[in-house]
């Protein structure tokens, strides 16, 4: 209700500010996945470009309710979001600034929860939206030696620097690749725990660390047999496998568990 009560006042904001021609709701709005920890999504379409200009986004998002903080979205690489916390409600939301002839390329099918003259509506049924898919070659031809550097990090006993990149890979690499298996839109970690199988889900458990030399090298093996594993269900025949890479990074691998393993 607090999310429904926000957007109402939005609308209410903005139907007769000349510049905006429509406002669009994506993520769990349109999947009806709403809950009391979800964001809100906005997608406000402008006549004009409004995202190059900070200073307009965020006078833009006061004008929405008690804004308590507002900043651009470089750190997930879109200069275009504006990512807000509200309070009375405590609310996050995300708002993307676009222009019509940038609504055309898009991840998903937001739902027009206001525009005007049907300036979202022509738009959306003139076009199709495309989610990104993972690069199976540019992971190949990344993966072993991502292999390699993480365990020389686990030789020297930099754990830190070893889980940081183990994370990495379970966000970028392996978690992808397990939502495609289960015939899910690759999203990282997202809601992950719901939507993928339980063996699946168990063995994702298994490459989460506990800071320690031996869990370390447990949760790497893990992700090495997961990636194997994964590569031969989900990549496409196409993909040319770094076999060479493969065998010396494992090799590699496999001394460095050794050395720890034999004390």
């Amino acid at each position: 209700m607090e999310r429904k009560t926000f957007i109402e006042n939005v609308i209410s904001n903005i139907k007769n500010d000349s510049e905006i021609l429509g406002l669009a709701l994506g993520g769990s709005w349109i999947t009806n996945e709403i809950d009391e920890f979800s964001d809100i999504d906005m997608i406000l379409v402008t006549e004009n470009k409004i995202a190059q200009d900070v200073k307009k986004m965020i006078s833009y998002a006061n004008r929405f309710g008690n804004l308590l903080n507002g900043f651009t979205g470089e750190h997930v690489g879109e200069k275009r979001l504006l990512i807000c916390l509200y309070d009375n409600p405590l609310l996050h939301v995300d708002i993307k600034f676009l222009t019509p002839e940038e609504l055309y390329v898009r991840v998903e099918n937001p739902e027009i929860v206001w525009e005007r003259d049907r300036a979202l509506t022509d738009i959306i049924e003139k076009s199709e939206f495309e989610f990104p898919y993972p690069d199976y070659q540019w992971i190949e031809d990344r993966f072993w030696t991502w292999i390699h550097y993480v365990s020389t990090k686990i030789g020297r006993g930099e754990l830190f620097e070893a889980h940081d990149a183990i994370s990495f890979l379970r966000a970028n690499v392996i978690a992808p690749l397990l939502q495609i298996k289960n015939n899910k839109l690759p999203k990282a970690l997202r809601k992950i725990e719901f939507i993928i199988s339980e063996n699946d889900l168990l063995r994702l458990k298994n490459t989460v660390p506990e800071y320690n030399i031996r869990s370390t090298i447990n949760c790497l093996e893990e992700i090495i047999q997961l990636y194997i594993d994964l590569r031969s269900e989900v990549f496409t025949n196409n993909v040319e496998l770094k076999k060479n890479v493969q065998k010396i990074s494992i090799q590699y691998f496999s001394k460095i568990k050794q050395r720890f393993y034999q004390n």
